[in-house]
């Protein structure tokens, strides 16, 4: 999702207002973007502004935010908006991937390197060579990673796993995390002179709460431009419906609303959604679940893997925020979902821009 023409966003066009006045939101057709970033908000126009300002530098970026606030379109923009937006904008997820296959992804291999090393592989670094590398969740980053990407940032080369000759690739470096990194630095879980690399500026992304007024236009724009799996694009949306979207506090943030709208495609009746349509977490959100009486045919094993699933559930697929509320690493939810054999169903894959 690109921020293409961002600043002539934050106004609806006439037919949505003229819906609005008569108390439901109409989404009208839009054009092929495949990437948006959707806003009237004073605080996200600031943001956007900033943006303008950093794009054109070489500086490297860390982008702040919690999970599904849009870090990743934030790099993308500040992509587009420079002078490599003609070159390759290559992102990893670093807590996706097991430490033994992330130094691979992120350099490449020779054949022959390791066991399955069975040709030559050009790791995403060396992909996005002229253009843009994006490091989500850096803060999953493993210390042994870390001091080889601290290199890379030095001196502008890379080793492929197993290789012997040093590599030259220019990259603008963004990096994105949900967590505090200074202080991932005090308890030893991140270099401190790698941190400082990586933050010559730094980008907060607003959590959707700080930004309600954006709600309708986002949901207007979900509606509408759902992926073309989905049925019922162009629905309406009954203005008390709306204004309960509106007072929700969105812990998932926009992707859990975007995830949201998606049922509601699906799952409302009629073409006009209503209060009664939207998912009883969002209408109560106070509502809590009764508790579970012990079933000796249930074990252990089972509990855990039903609340495990059912707190990214809560979290509209959001890994690091459903981590969160159960008290666990990032690692440690991937690894039980690899256990389950659950990883494919909620992994998101990033490819290199083709241009």
């Amino acid at each position: 999702m690109s921020d293409s023409n961002a600043s002539s966003l934050p106004h609806l066009p006439s037919s949505q207002a003229q819906a609005q006045a008569s108390g439901a939101w109409s989404p009208q057709q839009k054009s092929s973007e495949t990437r948006l970033i959707i806003y009237r908000s004073d605080v996200m126009t600031q943001l956007m502004k900033m943006i303008e300002r950093v794009a054109p530098s070489q500086a490297n970026v860390l982008v702040l935010g919690e999970s599904g606030t849009g870090k990743e379109l934030l790099a993308r923009a500040l992509h587009e908006k420079s002078a490599r937006k003609s070159k390759p904008f290559v992102a990893i997820n670093c807590g996706a991937l097991r430490e033994t296959l992330l130094e691979s992804e992120l350099f490449g291999h020779e054949k022959g390197s390791f066991t399955g090393a069975y040709s030559r592989k050009i790791g995403l670094a060396e992909a996005a060579n002229g253009g843009t590398l994006f490091l989500d969740e850096i803060g999953e980053l493993p210390l042994s990673i870390q001091a080889k990407l601290l290199r890379f940032i030095q001196e502008g080369e890379i080793f492929r796993v197993g290789g012997k000759e040093s590599i030259k690739v220019d990259i603008r470096l963004v990096c994105a995390t949900n967590r505090e990194l200074d202080q991932e630095v005090v308890r030893g879980a991140f270099r401190e002179d790698l941190f400082y690399r990586i933050n010559t500026i730094v980008v907060s992304a607003p959590p959707l709460r700080r930004r309600k007024e954006d709600i309708p236009i986002l949901v207007t724009h979900f509606l509408n431009s759902g992926s073309p799996t989905f049925l019922n694009r162009g629905k309406t949306i009954d203005e008390e419906a709306m204004a309960v979207l509106t007072k929700y506090e969105w812990p998932g943030n926009i992707r859990e609303l975007q995830n949201v709208c998606e049922r509601l495609q699906i799952l409302s009746e009629g073409h006009m959604i209503m209060v009664n349509d939207l998912p009883d977490s969002i209408r109560n959100p106070e509502t809590k679940d009764e508790g579970t009486e012990f079933d000796p045919s249930v074990p252990l094993y089972e509990l855990e893997k039903r609340y495990i699933l059912k707190a990214l559930g809560h979290y509209g697929g959001n890994k690091t925020q459903a981590a969160q509320g159960l008290g666990i690493t990032i690692k440690t939810l991937y690894n039980k979902l690899h256990e389950y054999g659950e990883f494919e169903k909620y992994a998101v894959h990033s490819k290199p821009a083709k241009d």
